[in-house]
């Protein structure tokens, strides 16, 4: 099965939404790395290694971080796609 060849304009238009998607996905990464940082490793470092506390703070902080991210963009979609059928309907 081959891909059918996309032009310029799509090529460019794809590359955008990669590199979106990218700078989004460093900013989530960078966001909740120090939020969880912040939040679980004490400003004074007592040993080189993580704690067992440290450990099990981090894991559910980072797995909060992600539900949450996950639920907002379920939200926005839902509501883009809302906004895209009341459009459809008013025939903008």
């Amino acid at each position: 099965m081959t891909m059918p060849q996309l032009d310029a304009a799509q090529q460019a238009k794809l590359q955008l939404m990669q590199d979106m998607e990218i700078e989004m996905m460093s900013d989530l990464y960078n966001r909740m790395t120090q939020a969880c940082h912040k939040k679980c490793i004490p400003p004074k470092y007592a040993d080189a290694e993580l704690g067992k506390g440290e450990s099990v703070c981090l894991d559910r902080c980072v797995a909060k971080y992600l539900e949450i991210h996950e639920r907002i963009g379920k939200k926005l979609t839902a509501m883009s796609s809302q906004d895209e059928d009341l459009k459809k309907k008013m025939g903008v």
